[in-house]
């Protein structure tokens, strides 16, 4: 089981990274966005310094065009790290730009999945991750567990080494159910998982444990 954060903000993975067992981080151009007009390798360079070299970074490239994704790809691994994997949208295009770098030996995640197709054809590419798109699909009326399911017999069944990371979650029902459905990772917002440790029913259970050992004992300590 791996989660990863899904972002691109260095306060938010210098104080969650060491607090969760995260095992990697992933971005897109609209993650970006979020952080502003920063200086992109080098805000790269300092995510992979937060997170250490045995966490995976997964970065988007730009292009539509095979030739071209595959010149972005090379640019992250130049500029960043050689350890990066390229995050490539599942197009035709896309597909053809991941065969020709898993023959390079570089790593690939496939994203913006929302179908079986779209995944087995990736799987099939050599991808190393799969990111379909789980309250996209939802708000699409795909029966998203369905598909997650059905991915993860087809890696089973082919004896595939890629991997599927869920992606693009509303709530942590959805992060569970993608689990349940047969996935390896997850990707998901750092404020999620926080959210979901800070729930008032966690808060309430932890300072009445408190509150009780204090009437009894009068510390708030074991002794």
């Amino acid at each position: 089981m791996e989660i990863l954060f899904d972002t691109a903000n260095l306060a938010q993975l210098a104080e969650m990274t060491p607090l969760y067992p995260v095992a990697g981080v992933t971005t897109n151009p609209t993650i970006i966005k979020a952080e502003g007009r920063i200086d992109l390798y080098p805000h790269f360079r300092k995510i992979r310094q937060i997170i250490g070299p045995d966490r995976t970074l997964h970065i988007q490239v730009l292009a539509q065009d095979a030739d071209g994704i595959v010149a972005d790809a090379h640019r992250l691994l130049d500029q960043v790290d050689g350890k990066v994997y390229a995050k490539i949208p599942t197009t035709e295009q896309g597909i053809r730009a991941m065969r020709l770098l898993k023959e390079q030996g570089i790593g690939v995640t496939a994203t913006a999945i929302y179908s079986k197709t779209q995944g087995m054809l990736a799987i099939a590419a050599g991808a190393d991750y799969i990111a379909p798109y789980f309250n996209r699909m939802e708000s699409l009326d795909i029966d998203t567990s369905a598909t997650i399911k059905s991915l993860a017999r087809f890696i089973d069944r082919h004896s595939a080494s890629c991997k599927i990371m869920a992606a693009s979650f509303k709530n942590v029902a959805q992060v569970s159910a993608a689990f349940e459905a047969g996935a390896a990772a997850v990707t998901v917002p750092p404020a999620l998982l926080r959210a979901a440790l800070g729930a008032p029913d966690v808060t309430e259970a932890v300072s009445t444990f408190t509150s009780d050992w204090y009437q009894t004992f009068g510390t708030t300590q074991l002794p």
